[in-house]
């Protein structure tokens, strides 16, 4: 399925001009229809999924208590 760079602005949650910036630098895969971008959105399913991990694995890690601190002495 393909999108235009509005559409991929929406789905990413970026501003268009971010989209057409990574276009032009190649970062993102896209054709030209000779008058728009069209970008297909199977390229960014693995990013995606890649971000749910990480923000579960930050979740987790903030979720986890702080150990109690320990009380060294210094012993001269």
């Amino acid at each position: 399925m393909y999108l235009t760079v509005k559409e991929t602005a929406d789905y990413l949650s970026v501003k268009e001009s971010v989209i057409e910036t990574l276009i032009l630098h190649n970062r993102i895969r896209a054709i030209h229809d000779g008058e728009q971008y069209l970008i297909n959105k199977e390229q960014f399913v693995s990013h995606l999924e890649e971000m749910e991990k990480y923000k579960q694995m930050i979740q987790e890690y903030l979720a986890d208590p702080l150990p109690e601190d320990i009380d060294v002495k210094d012993e001269d």
